[in-house]
């Protein structure tokens, strides 16, 4: 770490979490490095943290730090750069059909009922049901940084949620959620084409996407959009395929 990242992030501390059960490969444990205290973090040292492959969820800034696995691999899409695919033009006649609006991280009823949808049909084992406010508020609501909320709507009709986080260098895409009822509408790929094209017109050159797993079918949309990076041995590298 540099003179001016330490300087930068003089007031964070950082611990190592205790294993939990790995969201995305079966039978693997997990561990994360999480910053800390929540009230320290603010948008000049989260623009820091963001660059070098952290995360937010909620009030929470953490980093996949497992001992026996490296899987967990930070990208960034280029934005400036981005060129549609054949199928994402075809989805982007249906964003042009939406009313999108940008608005302030708050809880509404609405947005929360999207999301029990969009959970119970897209997370969810048929024993398990999701339907607990409180949990919705400490994941996406919660947040000390530069965060935002976005709706897409046909016909006033609630389509999509996206929670955002704007940072010096670009845009951070935390959640998405939408409606599941039509599954060949790609409404995910809808937002990230849209933020896309928000990050050009705002001169932002990177949409960070997170975390990419080779291993996770989850996680393979994230490299349809091209050109990204990955960081590779804590520097961003961009991909060759």
């Amino acid at each position: 770490m540099s003179y001016l990242e330490k300087k930068v992030l003089k007031d964070v501390q950082f611990y190592i979490t205790t294993k939990y059960s790995c969201g995305y490969i079966n039978g693997q444990d997990a561990q994360s490095i999480v910053a800390t205290p929540y009230k320290n973090i603010n948008s000049k040292n989260f623009n820091s943290l963001i660059s070098k492959g952290f995360r937010r969820s909620g009030q929470y800034i953490y980093k996949p730090n497992c001992k026996n696995c490296s899987a967990c691999i930070p990208i960034r899409l280029l934005a400036a750069d981005f060129i549609a695919s054949r199928s994402q033009k075809r989805v982007k006649k249906y964003l042009d059909k939406l009313t999108v609006r940008v608005l302030p991280l708050v809880f509404d009823e609405e947005h929360y009922e999207l999301y029990v949808h969009y959970q119970n049909k897209r997370h969810r084992n048929n024993d398990e049901n999701e339907n607990d406010i409180a949990d919705y508020n400490d994941f996406l609501i919660k947040s000390n940084v530069n965060s935002k909320l976005v709706e897409f709507r046909l016909n006033n009709k609630l389509k999509i949620v996206t929670i955002i986080d704007i940072v010096n260098d670009g845009i951070s895409a935390v959640y998405t959620f939408y409606d599941c009822s039509n599954e060949k509408l790609s409404l995910g790929t809808i937002s990230i084409i849209w933020l896309l094209d928000l990050c050009k017109k705002q001169n932002l050159s990177f949409l960070y996407l997170g975390y990419w797993i080779h291993e996770s079918q989850k996680m393979k949309y994230k490299t349809n959009f091209k050109p990204y990076e990955l960081m590779i041995e804590g520097a961003w590298q961009k991909a060759t395929s």
